[in-house]
C-alpha cells in the first residue's frame, strides 16, 4: 500500500482521494433528507461507521485510521475556552453547559455499552492545553518563580507516569483454551444461583472443591476470601472466578478484584492497578490545585485563592487574563469532579469496600449506608481501618498461588 491507500472494513483495497465516492448509505440518507423520508432503522449507524472507516490520515505503510472520538476534545476546547474568555456571560455559560454535555455523552456511551476514548482524550489534552497556557499567559508576567515551574512541571510528569502504570494490566483473569477450559455441568451437590448479569454462583463445598479440580487454578481463593464465600461462575469467559473478581461488560474480560471501568483511563481498575489509579488521582489533585493557585496570585494579585476564584475585578481587563481565568474555573470544575471520585475510593478503601460490591450491595439492600451515604459498608471483608489499608497496600505484591497439579 502507498501511503494514501488502505483496506477498508469490507476488506477492498481503497484510496483517500475517493473518501467521498461510493457512499451508499450516505446517499441513501441525502435522498431521504431531500424528499422528506424517514431515515430507515440503523441508517445513521451505518453512517456513521462509513465515515469512522473513511477518516484517516497518511503514512508509511498505508493511511491510519483515526478514532473518531478522539478529534472532538482537541477541535471544541479551545474554541469553547477562547469563546468563554471573550465575555463573563459567555464563559458562565459554556463553563455550565460543558459538564452537563461529557455526562450526557457518559450515559449515552454506557448505556450503549461502548467504549471511547473520548474521555481520555478530552482528559490528557486538558492537561496539555492548561500547561500550554500556563506557560504562555501567566509565567511571562513574571509573578511566577523557576522553581514554582519545575515543581509544577514534575508533578504533571509523576501523574502521567501513575496514569500510564494505571493503563496496565488491571488483572484481568487468563482465558482457559478449549481443553482447558472447565465444565460447571455434571457437579455433584451443586446449586446454580441466577443473576441479571449472567453469572451463576456455585455453592455446596463438594462442588466448589470439584470445581477447583475442572476450573485448573482460574478459581483459587485469594488469602482475604472468608470461610464460606461463594465462588461466581462467568458464562461468557467460560471460567470459575475467585472471590470479589467481576466481569466487565465493556472490556468483554474477567477483572481480579474489578472496583470499577473507569472511562478516564478507558480501562479497568482492578486488583493491579487500582494503587496506581489512586496515586495518579492524587498527583493530579495536587498539580491541580497548586496551577490554580499560582494562577490565581498572578491575575488576582493581593487576594487569597478562594476569594480570587469567585471574585476577581481585573480578570476581563485584557484577553490575556480573561483567558487565564476561564482556564481557573475549568481546571476549578475537573479538579471537583476528580476530588469527588478521590474521596470516594479513599473512603471504599478504609471500609474494604469495592465500587461493583457497593452497586451490587445497594441492589440487594444488603450493605449498609454510611456518612451520609457515601459508602457502602458490606461488612463481608471489613476488617478495620489499618488492615483494610495493609491490604490495600499489598495488592498485586505476589500474583496468585497455584497448585502443584496446576503446574503438572
Amino acid at each position: 500500500l502507498c501511503c494514501c491507500e488502505y483496506v477498508d472494513r469490507r476488506g477492498r483495497r481503497n484510496h483517500l482521494a475517493a473518501c467521498c465516492c461510493d457512499c451508499e448509505e450516505l446517499d441513501d440518507g441525502c435522498d431521504r433528507w431531500l424528499t422528506c423520508k424517514s431515515l430507515p432503522p440503523g441508517a445513521l449507524e451505518r453512517i456513521a461507521d462509513t465515515v469512522a472507516d473513511r477518516l484517516r490520515v497518511p503514512w508509511f505503510s498505508g493511511a491510519v485510521k483515526i478514532n473518531i472520538s478522539l478529534v472532538p476534545p482537541l477541535v471544541l476546547l479551545p474554541v469553547f475556552l477562547h469563546v468563554a474568555s471573550l465575555h463573563f456571560l459567555l464563559g458562565l455559560i459554556i463553563l455550565t453547559s460543558l459538564p452537563v454535555v461529557v455526562l450526557w455523552y457518559y450515559y449515552l456511551t454506557h448505556r450503549r455499552k461502548e467504549r471511547t476514548l473520548f474521555f481520555l482524550s478530552l482528559g490528557l489534552f486538558s492537561l496539555g492545553y492548561m500547561y500550554y497556557v500556563f506557560l504562555r499567559e501567566v509565567v511571562p508576567r513574571g509573578h511566577v518563580e523557576y522553581s514554582q515551574v519545575v515543581a509544577l512541571t514534575c508533578g504533571l510528569i509523576l501523574m502521567l507516569a501513575a496514569l500510564s502504570r494505571a493503563k496496565k494490566d488491571p488483572g484481568y483473569l487468563p482465558i482457559p483454551t478449549g481443553s482447558e477450559k472447565p465444565s460447571h455441568q455434571g457437579l455433584p451437590n451443586k446449586s446454580v444461583r441466577g443473576s441479571s448479569s449472567g453469572l451463576h454462583g456455585i455453592s455446596g463445598a463438594g462442588s466448589s472443591r470439584a470445581v477447583n479440580g475442572e476450573a485448573k487454578g482460574y478459581c483459587r481463593v485469594s488469602a482475604e476470601q472468608p470461610e464460606g464465600v461463594k465462588k461466581d461462575w462467568c458464562t461468557k469467559c467460560q471460567l470459575v472466578r475467585p472471590a470479589r473478581a467481576g466481569h466487565c461488560r465493556l472490556c468483554g474480560r474477567c477483572v481480579r478484584r474489578l472496583d470499577h471501568h473507569c472511562v478516564w483511563i478507558n480501562s479497568c481498575v482492578g486488583e493491579q492497578n487500582h494503587q496506581a489509579f489512586i496515586l495518579a488521582l492524587s498527583f493530579f489533585m495536587l498539580t491541580s490545585v497548586y496551577g490554580i493557585t499560582l494562577t490565581l496570585h498572578t491575575i488576582c494579585r493581593g487576594q487569597s485563592p478562594f476569594v480570587a476564584l469567585l471574585y476577581c475585578p481585573g480578570a476581563y481587563s485584557d484577553y490575556s487574563s480573561a483567558l487565564s481565568f476561564t482556564c481557573v474555573w475549568y481546571c476549578a470544575i475537573v479538579t471537583a469532579g476528580m476530588g469527588y471520585i478521590l474521596l470516594i475510593q479513599l473512603l471504599n478503601i478504609s471500609y474494604n469496600v469495592t465500587e461493583r460490591e457497593a452497586r451490587l450491595a445497594l441492589r440487594d439492600n444488603t450493605g449498609h449506608r454510611l456518612l451520609g451515604g457515601l459508602v457502602i459498608d458490606t461488612g463481608q471483608y471489613n476488617r478495620g481501618f489499618l488492615c483494610n489499608w495493609g491490604h490495600f497496600l499489598s495488592l498485586g505484591s505476589s500474583p496468585p498461588q497455584r497448585s502443584a497439579e496446576d503446574i503438572v
